[in-house]
């Protein structure tokens, strides 16, 4: 699955505001303006097309972890508990001091190779799934699995059960939160 596919579907499946997705980018430390957002939106096939690296998507989800759940050791206040997956969208989240960042706080910098397996971890985080919510999505996206099958897509590349996630599992699994999100 191409990245500009994922972020288009991602982003069409929790109806995301160009500007929440613009405030997504800067706080994963990527300059991005509207006009450049609206070419990665697009499909490959039309005019203006700017392709997605893997290095921006997985950027794009490491920001999105930290828009709805913070930074790491950072509390937030209890007027920004709303998160994207439960609707609420907050346009300006609260900044940390440099004293804060210097104290043990997660980059958003890209650190591990980016695969559907990491992108599902990292939906995961972000929007604060159970595996219970995650097997309801999948089966909201016409995909039945058991819970080993389940567990075997968030396992570590090299277990003996480690499964690797298929283009069509993430792209049945973003059209299940369409569905859950949008009904």
């Amino acid at each position: 699955m191409e990245n500009n596919d994922v972020l288009r579907m991602f982003r069409y499946a929790l109806n995301i505001p160009d500007l929440t997705m613009l405030n997504i980018f800067k706080i994963a430390e990527c300059k991005i303006d509207g006009p450049q957002l609206l070419n990665l939106l697009k499909k490959r096939e039309d005019e203006g097309y700017a392709a997605c690296s893997t290095d921006l998507l997985e950027r794009f989800f490491n920001g999105l972890i930290i828009y709805n759940r913070g930074r790491q050791g950072y509390e937030t206040s209890e007027s920004n508990e709303k998160s994207i997956e439960r609707g609420g969208f907050i346009e300006s989240k609260p900044t940390l001091t440099t004293e804060q960042e210097t104290r043990g706080v997660k980059s958003s910098q890209p650190s591990e190779s980016l695969n559907n397996n990491t992108i599902l971890k990292k939906i995961r985080i972000a929007l604060d799934l159970k595996q219970e919510e995650m097997m309801e999505i999948f089966r909201l996206g016409k995909v039945n699995m058991t819970k080993g099958e389940f567990t075997a897509l968030f396992r570590k590349e090299g277990h003996k059960n480690y499964k690797e996630c298929g283009d069509q599992y993430l792209k049945k699994f973003l059209q299940g939160l369409a569905v859950r999100h949008r009904s």
